[in-house]
């Protein structure tokens, strides 16, 4: 009976940490949609029509801009500064929606589509972290997939951006849905089983995830329901 206490208590211990570090991770990420929303309206706010006309030069900066803000992040994520640059990312985050945003906006049904676009990201979110919550089942063989699967989807998309070949950016979005769709899963699970103890980065992950979620399901809902004047 002293053995199994002694060894209970660690064990319970460790989850009520690991049940903190999630709970503290989903109130981080309702959080971060805050600055996001506002990020987005000033966006769409602004003359961005400069992207449009250097789609390459434009998607360069975004990558630049966004590596560097990620790696801040990692570099003060055990520190409150952490939390503000992760807010302040998803500021530019939202920013850098604009441009997506003014063109779907401008379609007839535009409105709807952005609407379905993040009510279908929200269902998927909460779908794929209720399963890695509830099923307890430890994804995390996923991860080297998952990696090799992103790399092969940017380099795919680094290509596209000279090719600009639509067939090809309709698959590649398809792709993206599925890979951070999966993410999402390993993420949770992670988080679950005590793979990621930082809710810092553990909300940037799962941000990550539903932010690019979200701007690929609004491209395919775009390019087959998007109505034109």
């Amino acid at each position: 009976m002293q053995y199994q206490t002694q060894t209970a208590t660690p064990i319970g211990t460790l989850a009520t940490e690991q049940n903190k570090v999630l709970r503290n991770t989903y109130m981080m990420l309702a959080l971060t949609m805050i600055p996001t929303v506002i990020g987005a309206f000033i966006g769409m706010s602004i003359n961005l029509s400069f992207m449009a006309a250097s789609p390459i030069m434009s998607s360069l900066l975004m990558f630049g801009v966004m590596m560097g803000m990620l790696f801040a992040v990692s570099a003060l994520r055990n520190s409150v500064w952490g939390i503000a640059a992760l807010l302040g990312f998803t500021l530019v985050a939202g920013v850098f929606l604009g441009p997506i945003l003014q063109v779907a906006l401008h379609l007839k049904n535009g409105a709807q589509l952005v609407g379905m676009a993040a009510g279908g990201t929200g269902i998927i979110f909460f779908s794929l972290a209720t399963i890695a919550t509830v099923t307890k089942k430890d994804f995390s063989f996923m991860g080297k997939f998952l990696f090799i699967g992103l790399i092969l989807l940017v380099v795919a998309s680094l290509a596209n951006m000279f090719f600009q070949i639509p067939a090809l950016s309709l698959t590649l979005s398809a792709m993206a849905v599925l890979i951070f769709s999966a993410y999402i899963l390993f993420d949770v699970s992670r988080i679950v089983h005590g793979g990621e103890t930082n809710y810092v980065m553990a909300t940037l992950g799962l941000y990550m995830s539903i932010y690019n979620l979200f701007i690929n399901l609004l491209s395919l809902l775009m390019a087959f329901g998007g109505e034109r004047d």
